[in-house]
């Protein structure tokens, strides 16, 4: 249907040795893909509007209209007809789709605006009765208390407080949603790190970092998503101490190092990639489980891209924030106490270019797949991932800004 978007155009019978069908609309890669659309000034159609925009909120609108009990709004895979996959419940899908409609608000039809603030509406009311709860993780793994869930609302809600578009409704929980949402993105700090998903014990215990689901989580990729895509600011030291962790537990030495990426420095002077997190074993192919997984286009493109906007913040407040959390994060950078704002600045955008040069140096002819091959540097897992290419352009975007 119009305004399907397809999270790859991969199933088994089009990709040899690939098992895995990834021809549906996930509502979270969908509203990422549509966050980019809306962002690149595309252009207007006859009445002045963007049809691709129009076409999906038509789509969201359909997805919606199809969802039966037991299925609940945060229903997270539908067919490219719109009717519900039997899959998971994520309750990030309603609060990143209602970040995309208000993105894309001024570029719709004004009929296609009316339907926009009805699901923006509609979103928030579920959420409102739910961001307290466990919900299946942006991985679709585990369930339990996810940090990008949280983030992911957090910036819904505050983007809702924040709006002046006439229609979207400001509920009385929504303040007191943005207070305890903030208080519980700060729960997840361990002490060392973000932790992503803490564990729902059933009893009445409050969760608890010390509590995560499993033990080999952590440090995980989604919690630089939970800046990029969600309320983190990229200047919190935190943020920054958890991505150090990232970089180097990849990196030659870490816990699960990748090969490609000793090569690519030596060889070429770009990189590092990064994957998911450490315990991973997902290759794209699940009946060859890796363990350690590979590194994946999206994960790299937004660690970049994290470069790129504390860059930029840096340029506008002429202040580095380095403490003692984030001293090994711009040591990665070769960026000390000392080093002037515009010089760090400078050295964060270079760190974020040579991440994306690595990408684009193992694509194949800039066609970016899911994965990366962990030794070889060559792609795997399903090809042309929509959400490869949407990482890739937010990055790009990012850059200008830095600059």
């Amino acid at each position: 249907m119009p305004g399907c978007v397809i999270a790859a155009p991969s199933f088994p019978a089009d990709t040899p040795g690939i098992d895995e069908d990834y021809v549906f609309n996930w509502v979270r890669d969908a509203a990422i893909a549509a966050m980019e659309v809306a962002k690149a000034g595309m252009p207007p159609g006859p009445g002045g509007t963007v049809e691709t925009l129009n076409n999906y909120v038509r789509f969201a609108g359909l997805c919606r209209s199809n969802i039966q009990p037991p299925l609940s709004q945060g229903h997270a895979c539908f067919t490219i007809a719109g009717d519900p996959r039997p899959w998971t419940e994520q309750n990030d899908g309603p609060a990143l789709q209602s970040t995309s409609l208000l993105a894309a608000y001024d570029q719709l039809d004004p009929d296609i605006q009316s339907q926009a603030a009805g699901l923006v509406n509609a979103n928030v009311a579920f959420l409102l009765e739910v961001y307290k709860a466990p919900t299946t993780n942006l991985w679709e793994e585990h369930t339990g208390y996810s940090l990008f869930a949280r983030s992911a609302q957090l910036r819904c809600f505050e983007d809702i407080e924040a709006s002046t578009i006439a229609g979207i409704d400001k509920p009385a929980g929504l303040q007191p949603a943005i207070d305890w949402l903030r208080q519980a993105v700060a729960g997840h700090w361990d002490g060392g790190k973000y932790v992503s998903l803490m564990a729902d014990s059933g009893n009445g215990v409050p969760p608890s970092p010390h509590n995560p689901v499993v033990s080999d989580y952590d440090p995980n990729i989604d919690v630089v998503q939970s800046a990029i895509y969600g309320a983190i600011p990229v200047g919190d030291t935190k943020l920054l101490a958890t991505a150090a962790q990232l970089r180097s537990q990849w990196e030659e030495g870490g816990i699960v190092f990748y090969p490609i990426n000793k090569a690519d420095k030596e060889k070429y002077g770009i990189g590092p990639l990064f994957g998911r997190y450490p315990g991973d074993v997902y290759d794209g192919d699940t009946s060859h489980p890796i363990p350690g997984g590979h590194p994946w286009a999206l994960s790299t493109c937004n660690v970049a891209e994290l470069h790129y906007q504390l860059a930029a913040d840096i340029r506008a407040n002429g202040n580095v924030p380095v403490d003692d959390l984030s001293t090994r994060f711009f040591a990665q950078s070769g960026i000390g106490a000392s080093t002037a704002p515009a010089s760090a600045a400078a050295a964060l955008v270079a760190t974020g270019d040579s991440m994306l040069r690595a990408v684009i140096y193992h694509s194949d002819n800039l066609e970016l797949s899911e994965q990366f091959d962990g030794a070889t540097g060559f792609e795997r897992s399903v090809h042309n991932l929509t959400w490869s290419y949407a990482a890739y352009l937010s990055a790009m975007r990012a850059r200008v800004e830095a600059m």
